[in-house]
């Protein structure tokens, strides 16, 4: 009877080094980062390399989990994401990002057409610029596309683009 009496001892000694382990591990996970040493709160100034690089991100385990913050915005050019999703409307979305700005689809057949594509989009800035955009196309055998189709599509996407961005009236 003894020994079952200190082997839940140990079971319960154990348990709460766990569960104390645990504590400490969250709590050097969180601090007081944020603030000066009067206690006030420290303003962060991020500039667009900060951003891009990923420095000056939330780094506190509990703020991982927070909800969304309501004044995020998103880093991509509207009309260029508009129009991508317009002038590839014959393919399938497979998935969207707009805060990293990519676009993923599936196979599909353009219309009047015999071979079956799928792109990747990346609208990467929010400038209203080709060079914020890159198109990455493939065809269902795995095979190139010839660069004049990729060429093409992404004149397709910037000449929709500037078409609703005329639309828009902010021209």
């Amino acid at each position: 009877m003894n020994s079952g009496a200190g082997g839940m001892a140990i079971q319960r000694k154990m348990r709460v080094v766990i569960l104390g382990g645990l504590v400490a591990t969250l709590a050097a996970c969180g601090g007081n980062r944020g603030a000066n040493p009067d206690g006030t709160k420290r303003e962060t100034v991020m500039t667009r390399e900060d951003r891009q690089s990923g420095r000056g991100q939330k780094s506190s385990l509990f703020q991982l989990f927070s909800s969304p913050d309501a004044n995020t915005t998103v880093g991509v050019n509207k009309y260029l994401w508009n129009a991508s999703l317009q002038v590839l409307d014959f393919l399938p979305v497979q998935s969207v990002d707009p805060f990293s700005g990519v676009i993923v689809t599936g196979y599909g057949t353009p219309p009047g057409g015999g071979r079956a594509y799928r792109a990747t989009v990346y609208v990467q800035d929010p400038a209203l610029d080709a060079r914020s955009l890159k198109v990455a196309l493939q065809t269902s055998g795995g095979g190139a596309v010839p660069a004049e189709t990729a060429r093409a599509v992404e004149d397709a996407i910037l000449t929709r683009a500037r078409q609703l961005r005329i639309q828009d009236g902010k021209l």
